[in-house]
């Protein structure tokens, strides 16, 4: 907020069109509903948008607050490396893969569901692997995991507040998710958590397109201990 607020102040409508984009998707899957409140389509597109713009700032922020951690640099800024000789063949094969799942969630949506929240990262980091561009799995080559620990873990600390302050919610969202839809942690089941994980990376990778094109260039990562 201080250090770069033109870039702060993007996240938000970035963040609204983020969601709506998850929100299209569930149009076909419908892993989440809304009950409690009646809105005309605008009314439900203004009122929701709202909301949907806090998500890339809170998890962004939330990740800030994980990597100011000693033990982030200690137990994984260099951690085992993990490298692929010709990347660009499994980027390609990813890339076909989740392509054809993602279209195929509108004709078996019981059984590519989890496919909602893992297809467009692996679109993301394909396309940019397949064009030559560092994406957030880079850091991986040389054994530095932070990028992604604390991008999954952020997004599941936001998650788990977002279920709790959903579940005593009046207008609130509930969930019917295939063949998971049990053991209950607020209104989410608890297998459902792990969708955070890949959410969370998603997030980087959008945080790390847009410091890429745009005017706000990303200058101080990896940190340094």
């Amino acid at each position: 907020m201080l250090d770069r607020p033109g870039f702060f102040l993007l996240l938000f409508p970035a963040s609204a069109a983020f969601w709506w984009f998850f929100e299209y998707l569930n149009r076909f899957v419908q892993n989440w509903h809304y009950v409690g409140v009646v809105f005309s389509a605008w009314e439900y597109f203004w009122y929701a948008t709202l909301p949907f713009s806090t998500v890339l700032p809170s998890v962004l922020g939330a990740r800030e607050w994980i990597l100011a951690f000693g033990w982030v640099e200690k137990g994984i800024a260099w951690f085992f490396p993990v490298s692929v000789s010709k990347p660009n063949i499994p980027a390609w094969f990813f890339l076909v893969v989740s392509g054809a799942g993602l279209a195929g969630i509108g004709v078996w949506p019981d059984y590519l569901f989890p496919l909602l929240w893992v297809s467009p990262l692996l679109i993301i980091v394909s396309l940019q692997v397949i064009m030559g561009e560092r994406h957030i799995l880079s850091g991986m080559n040389a054994g530095d995991w932070r990028l992604v620990v604390s991008s999954a873990m952020s997004a599941l600390l936001c998650g788990f507040f977002w279920e709790m302050w959903n579940f005593f919610s009046l207008a609130k969202w509930e969930y019917t998710v295939p063949f998971v839809n049990r053991y209950r942690l607020f209104e989410m089941p608890a297998l459902g958590y792990a969708g955070y994980l890949p959410f969370g990376l998603e997030i980087a990778a959008i945080e790390k397109m847009m410091n890429s094109h745009g005017q706000y260039r990303e200058t101080n990562w990896p940190r340094q201990s």
